[in-house]
């Protein structure tokens, strides 16, 4: 394989688990970043944490989505990660009304 295979190859891959999160986005209700991963999930709990002096966070997340090129499983019921980087928790927005397609209303 040549290294243009290797890098065609990441780029389809990358392609991909975009399409993927685009496809699954709507299903999660926050996104989480930390310095290691993305992540999309239902539920977040995050804890501040001290010992020695040093302050860290732990995070739980449930029913939640990887965004991780390698994985093959993305789709976890739960995770724990525990870090003394900065973490960034936002709420996805919601739709509050979907509209049926076609935009026909029936009287």
């Amino acid at each position: 394989m040549s290294a243009e295979d290797l890098e065609n190859y990441e780029t389809d891959m990358e392609l991909a688990l975009y399409r993927e999160y685009r496809d699954v986005v709507g299903l999660f209700a926050y996104v989480v970043e930390t310095e290691r991963r993305f992540y999309l999930a239902n539920q977040v709990d995050l804890q501040v944490r001290s010992a020695a002096g040093e302050v860290y966070f732990e995070l739980t997340l449930t029913d939640a989505w990887v965004w991780d090129v390698y994985r093959s499983a993305r789709f976890v019921k739960s995770v724990r990660v525990v870090t003394f980087k900065d973490v960034n928790v936002e709420e996805l927005a919601k739709a509050e009304l979907d509209l049926p397609e076609g935009g026909g209303f029936r009287r």
